[in-house]
């Protein structure tokens, strides 16, 4: 049996055992949100205008949600459409490839990147689960192509609404992927399945051996819908997450971790459960994508239409920049170039779409 497929079974057994119910509702459903601790309300600012400067990058993007940067080139996935672009440093785009088999709907689509050796990974929905896979990269900047698709990991249970998707590579060279609850919250307090977590999985798809669970990929769990992941140059892990009615988070990432879903919501102050380090109103953030550069956290943010930063030195502050400015934003990645490139997303449904949306904006932190 291959490394990949030995994940597969292993996954396969995980999630086996829990035979759920998918609710296909919108992001306030699921149950009331449990009452939870006073917690001190993060010191937040506005930034000044003209405190970023943006330029647009490229245009016309159909429901763009994530950046993956290389040499030379930026990569973008599109939840609909399936597609891969490449980006040139002056923003033109052109197809790379579109990942078979993604089945759009609601949330889902084709969701997460990330570049490793030579390889495209993908995080999609297709028709009946979410899937892992990883595809060659061929070519060269401004005429990669993709080879054929390789599934790592299948059966992670996928809905119309939190389907996490995000992944990353951390500075161990291993693989993150964040799981959504998929509308079923009660599983996410299970470590025996994998909705409502956030997994560690080696760059061919395997278990490593220093997984805080024994043969499980879970890294963490008792999340609601993760979607942000960085690490600080010490190599510690954050994750922003989407709550329900009550708070979003931000949350320093354990090994072997309860982060409390949907027995809370927010800080609780329960030993049985890891509290965020910083906490919003929904209506002001819905985090997504999220970078680590020049000291500060940087958090795209959805519903709350702006772009955060919280400075590594003090994760109780904020500062907001570009609030309502720019619409609906899905991901920021450090681009080629050393600044911070934006994701819009205001052709997913949700938004308010301008004449050329979506966008790749190009920020120059001031």
């Amino acid at each position: 049996m291959s490394t990949g497929a030995a994940a597969r079974g292993r996954a396969s057994r995980l999630i086996a055992p829990l035979a759920v119910t998918v609710l296909l509702t919108g992001c306030t459903a699921g149950p009331d949100p449990s009452p939870t601790g006073d917690a001190a309300e993060p010191t937040a600012s506005t930034a000044p205008a003209g405190s970023v400067g943006v330029s647009t990058l490229a245009t016309g993007l159909e429901a763009p949600w994530s950046l993956a940067v290389l040499d030379g080139t930026t990569l973008v996935s599109e939840r609909d459409s399936g597609r891969i672009l490449e980006l040139d440093a002056e923003g033109g785009q052109r197809e790379v490839g579109t990942i078979d088999g993604v089945r759009a709907r609601g949330e889902g689509g084709l969701l997460g990147i990330a570049v490793h050796d030579g390889h495209l990974y993908a995080c999609s929905t297709g028709a009946d689960e979410n899937r892992l896979q990883r595809l060659e990269l061929t070519g060269e900047p401004g005429s990669h192509g993709l080879g054929e698709a390789e599934t790592l990991l299948d059966g992670i249970e996928a809905a119309s609404v939190h389907n996490g998707g995000r992944i990353a590579f951390g500075p161990d060279g291993m693989l993150y992927v964040t799981v959504g609850d998929a509308g079923n919250a009660a599983a996410a307090q299970h470590r025996d399945s994998l909705p409502g977590t956030i997994l560690r999985l080696t760059p061919d798809g395997d278990i490593p051996s220093d997984n805080p669970f024994d043969g499980s990929p879970v890294y963490s769990y008792g999340h609601r819908n993760p979607q942000g992941l960085a690490w600080d140059e010490d190599g510690t892990l954050y994750a922003s997450e989407f709550g329900q009615d009550t708070w979003d988070e931000l949350n320093v990432i354990e090994p072997g971790g309860n982060y409390g879903w949907p027995e809370v919501e927010g800080t609780a102050g329960d030993d049985r459960f890891v509290d965020p380090v910083q906490q919003w109103e929904p209506a002001d953030a819905s985090p997504s994508g999220m970078a680590a550069a020049d000291g500060s956290l940087w958090i795209a943010n959805l519903r709350g239409q702006r772009l955060r930063e919280v400075p590594l030195g003090d994760l109780s502050t904020s500062v907001e920049h570009l609030v309502g400015e720019h619409g609906r934003l899905r991901d920021v990645a450090v681009g080629e170039d050393g600044a911070l490139w934006a994701l819009t997303n205001n052709t997913d449904g949700r938004g308010d779409p301008d004449p050329g949306d979506d966008r790749v904006l190009r920020l120059d932190v001031r």
